[in-house]
């Protein structure tokens, strides 16, 4: 018999603890010689990356000991941070950002010097025994430098330049012979989904770039992921017809590679360098990564037959995949089970674990069976959304009652929600409540149309969306039309700001590192992003009024619903005086509202310690202006405006 109980107060065994000591983050493969290697970031030791590496018949090993940390900030989201060739291992090591070589077993040794310099996404040059790679170049005043260079193998250098022609460059591509490099590039206010530039080069007597050619010259295109084939014939990924897909280059000439597939991408957002969407196989055929409708899978593609077969594996979301002769690496997340790391065939058919993402165990009743939903919304759109009702195998809500609703919004906001199976969400639904992930206009995986809906009306278009599916949920009895809550980080965050701004649609807010005061961010921010609101809003400082317009820290007077800020301290994409600046204006107001800020952490929360009390923080906080009671006792927060303290 299920007990009865008000939603939001249900028991629940999924604590905040389990959520985040748990887990660990599972991406980044490679393979050399029999071992398979990737990178593991752990909360529970303060959100450190670590080297592990597998050989078939053999357990997992970590070959990269405390305190040693495989993480490049390179535009701040970093990317592929670790290179493996013929038993040699060569990571960013994230305190210093200096590049550094070792052999399992023994201490690393730096190859690059003691300098504001960042790396990412290296390959190795074998021709000419160099590595070359993306370097971030901080010594120069304004903003950093980011390169294209060559490292010696020998003693420790910083890098010889072999291309500066833009304002960013992406991880290169070699040739299997090695004669010839890929690799994209953009500039300022485009974003690496808007507008790059694909380009290939021999190389002379010296190493350096020759008969260096541009591919579109006339294209406003989104190129990325360039790669090679053993014939030397250059692929890429373009969004050129709307879909990302991949296209055969022959100079200024795009083919698109015919897989019979609509409506689906196979690319996406470049926030970090270094990530493949496709692999070449033998005979002709692609490994791709498929995205439709915010659900991702893996197909094999065969352009002798413009057909595209996918894989029997019951993933909702691939966190990366490499094909090795006739096997798969897959990073496969699924709805209903944490991401594991398995090795499978071409088909999918046979499918062995090597590492899962989570040691926590849930009986499948408390995982809820999502919904894919679109919904009409501003101007006339359609948006779209995974809806996850409440799911707990032990209780059930009094009848006629409905469940107070989270509108999770995703950050980016070029980004795009999976419904794959999340600890942080199933925390919620355990307990009661329903859960909508919002792919609002601006998010990806619906085609450039869909993405670029966003351009010109960020904290307009987003917003109407979140309000439209929390409506239209509520308006099903799907959702308690007086409990609806908004929550989300970094754009996310800023969504949730502005909803709470210039709406009354919700009954309470939760803010992490979320963006207060546009303006302000479009003067403080790092490079990569420094004109991306050029693209969201408009140019700055031209279209100061619109700056000021849509930023949440200008309209306090329409602030009504109680809002919770939690904010990294050493934040770098978004300063912590955003949050600091309106938690102290609605202080002031008397509208209820709590500010935790969390030392050593930057744009999202690695520690496992800081996940804890944030998950706890944001459920107590939601009781106490919500009015219902929690089946645990959980530690309090001060929340400004209320009779009551904690």
């Amino acid at each position: 018999m299920k007990a009865v109980a008000a939603y939001g107060s249900w028991p629940s065994p999924i604590s905040a603890v389990a959520v985040a000591e748990g887990s660990r983050g599972l991406g980044s493969l490679s393979y050399d010689g029999r071992h398979l290697y990737w990178v593991e970031s752990r909360p529970q030791e303060g959100g450190r990356n670590t080297i592990m590496r597998w050989s078939a018949g053999g357990e997992p090993e970590e070959i990269l000991p405390p305190p040693w940390n495989a993480r490049t900030r390179v535009q701040e989201y970093g990317g592929r941070s670790v290179l493996v060739v013929d038993g040699t291992v060569w990571f960013a090591n994230f305190p210093d950002q200096r590049l550094y070589r070792m052999a399992p077993g023994s201490k690393p040794e730096p190859v690059t010097p003691a300098a504001q310099l960042r790396y990412a996404g290296c390959v190795f040059d074998s021709a000419r025994n160099r590595l070359l790679c993306v370097r971030e170049d901080h010594r120069v005043e304004g903003e950093p430098q980011n390169t294209l260079v060559a490292l010696s193998l020998e003693g420790v250098g910083e890098g010889e330049v072999l291309f500066d022609q833009g304002d960013f460059v992406s991880a290169p591509a070699l040739s299997p012979d090695g004669s010839r490099v890929a690799f994209t590039s953009w500039r300022h206010p485009n974003m690496p989904w808007d507008n790059t530039s694909l380009w290939s080069a021999t190389f002379d007597d010296e190493g350096r770039l020759a008969s260096l050619t541009r591919h579109n010259d006339a294209m406003q295109e989104s190129v990325l992921n360039p790669q090679w084939d053993k014939s030397n014939r250059l692929y890429a990924v373009s969004d050129r017809d709307n879909w990302w897909k991949i296209y055969r280059v022959d100079q200024d000439r795009f083919a698109a590679v015919e897989s019979g597939l609509e409506q689906a991408e196979i690319g996406g957002p470049d926030w970090s360098i270094g990530e493949n969407y496709y692999y070449l196989l033998d005979e002709g055929k692609i490994a791709a990564k498929l995205v439709k409708g915010g659900v991702e899978s893996l197909v094999i593609i065969d352009p002798a037959t413009a057909s595209a077969r996918p894989l029997a594996l019951a993933s909702a979301s691939i966190g990366d995949f490499l094909p090795v002769a006739d096997h798969l690496f897959v990073i496969s997340a699924a709805a209903d089970a944490p991401p594991v790391l398995l090795e499978t065939d071409l088909a999918g058919a046979q499918q062995a674990v090597i590492r899962s993402s989570s040691d926590f165990s849930l009986d499948p009743g408390w995982v809820p069976r999502f919904r894919l939903v679109s919904f009409p919304t501003g101007s006339g759109a359609q948006a779209h959304g995974i809806y996850l009702p409440p799911a707990n195998p032990g209780a059930k809500a009094p009848e006629g009652t409905a469940p107070p609703l989270i509108v999770s919004v995703h950050g980016g906001p070029t980004a795009v929600a999976s419904p794959t199976f999340k600890l942080s969400q199933l925390y919620w639904t355990s307990r009661g409540f329903a859960v909508l992930d919002l792919n609002y206009r601006g998010s990806s995986g619906f085609g450039r149309d869909y993405r670029r809906s966003l351009y010109g009306q960020w904290g307009i278009a987003d917003v109407e969306d979140a309000v439209a599916g929390a409506t239209w949920l509520a308006e099903r009895g799907l959702a308690d039309p007086d409990r609806l809550i908004i929550r989300g980080g970094s754009a996310g965050g800023y969504t949730t700001l502005a909803a709470l701004a210039f709406h009354d649609s919700f009954a309470a807010g939760a803010s992490y590192y979320g963006v207060s005061d546009i303006e302000a961010l479009a003067r403080d921010t790092h490079k990569f992003e420094s004109r991306y609101l050029d693209q969201l809003i408009g140019p700055y400082p031209e279209r100061m009024d619109l700056y000021q317009e849509r930023s949440p820290i200008n309209h306090l007077e329409k602030f009504g619903a109680p809002l919770l800020l939690l904010q990294g301290l050493d934040d770098p994409v978004v300063p912590p005086n955003q949050s600091q600046l309106i938690f102290d204006a609605l202080k002031s107001r008397g509208i209820p509202t709590a500010y935790l800020a969390f030392e050593g952490e930057s744009h999202g929360f690695r520690k496992a310690e800081n996940q804890v009390r944030a998950l706890e923080a944001e459920l107590y906080f939601y009781s106490r202006v919500l009015g219902f009671d929690t089946a645990e006792r959980l530690p309090g927060v001060t929340i400004e405006g209320l009779d009551a303290t904690p």
